[in-house]
């Protein structure tokens, strides 16, 4: 283990904190998306700002201290913007997640803490080889898509998807299901997909197994991402794949495209919403119509009342135990699945 540097969850694909690596500077122009960089911590943020490492425990950070992270962009609604592209000839930066998400903060909502603050050192070479998220990504064979899929997209981020895809998880797995969790789209942090295997979930996989630090990019490169994942999860042969789309969909991070390619193989969507009027403005936006309205729109009964007026679609407050028994009934007349424990 190199204990120089604090690895951040982004490098898990990669063997850097077991092998050796040079760090050099580099002219701008050179830099992409996907690249690892070190970067000195010149200001740690908020006493509780932390780094998820790369088996997804957290770790406090104190300025001076060098994290590896990689390039990347970030464009949350509700928390912060920020790109690697919009760095100046000072080249400070800030992480943008936890994981390791580095590009300069350009917007930053009132309501979080104050960001960690960093300054470029240089880029991971190995010899005159410049060290991508890519470098570390395995040929992946193309294997047709046909998992039935619980698809999981929410009105914003935040909103509930992955307590709802947890949730859901472990009802398949006490029923004796061979279960795929993934999350297709969003910005890289293993907590989200760590979930669904610590509800019991026998294989997980996002985005970063392919190479993006997050699924900001030309939708060309997306889609081929995309691929890679689709046949990621049909070589696990599950019974049903619990798939998030990150953030929402109507947020830069391709989530359009995910639900267009898994359109077909859609058994059931759980929409988690912060907000009644948003449930109906995405169900126009994408032409969806979710089986289940969950999150903080159905925290009250006043919210489950407006969203079925609204919306003339069921809400449920999944995280409420009594809800379970109706849950468990949408999800064996939409998928066909028994939830009798085998």
């Amino acid at each position: 283990m190199n204990h120089k540097y604090i690895h951040a969850s982004l490098t898990r694909i990669s063997d850097l904190a077991e092998k050796e690596f040079e760090v050099k500077g580099i002219p701008k122009e050179s830099w992409h998306t996907g690249d690892y960089v070190a970067c000195k911590v010149i200001n740690a943020g908020a006493e509780s700002l932390k780094i998820e490492l790369p088996n997804g425990r957290m770790r406090g950070v104190i300025s001076g201290e060098s994290i590896i992270g990689a390039l990347g962009e970030r464009f949350a609604t509700l928390e912060a913007t920020g790109s690697w592209r919009n760095v100046t000839e000072n080249l400070k930066m800030s992480v943008l997640t936890g994981a390791g998400l580095m590009g300069k903060l350009t917007s930053k909502s009132i309501f979080i803490p104050k960001m960690m603050r960093v300054a470029y050192v240089g880029h991971v070479f190995r010899g005159e080889d410049k060290v991508t998220m890519d470098s570390f990504v395995k040929p992946i064979e193309t294997v047709p898509f046909n998992t039935p899929v619980i698809l999981f997209v929410g009105t914003s981020m935040s909103a509930g998807k992955t307590t709802s895809g947890r949730i859901v998880t472990n009802i398949f797995k006490q029923a004796g299901y061979r279960v795929v969790g993934a999350k297709l789209t969003g910005a890289g942090r293993f907590k989200d997909i760590l979930a669904f295997k610590d509800a019991g979930a026998d294989a997980i996989l996002d985005f970063v197994d392919v190479g993006l630090p997050s699924s900001i990019c030309p939708k060309e490169i997306y889609q081929q991402k995309l691929e890679q994942m689709l046949s990621m999860i049909s070589s696990q042969n599950a019974d049903i794949a619990i798939v998030e789309i990150g953030a929402s969909p109507l947020e830069p991070y391709n989530g359009d495209s995910a639900i267009d390619a898994l359109r077909e193989h859609i058994k059931c969507t759980i929409l988690s919403a912060s907000d009644p009027y948003a449930v109906h403005g995405l169900m126009k936006a994408f032409d969806i119509v979710p089986d289940i309205v969950t999150g903080i729109a159905t925290n009250t009964l006043a919210g489950v009342r407006m969203v079925e007026k609204l919306c003339r679609v069921k809400a449920l407050n999944l995280i409420d135990s009594t809800t379970m028994t109706g849950l468990k009934r949408i999800l064996t007349a939409t998928t066909g699945f028994s939830f009798e424990q085998k």
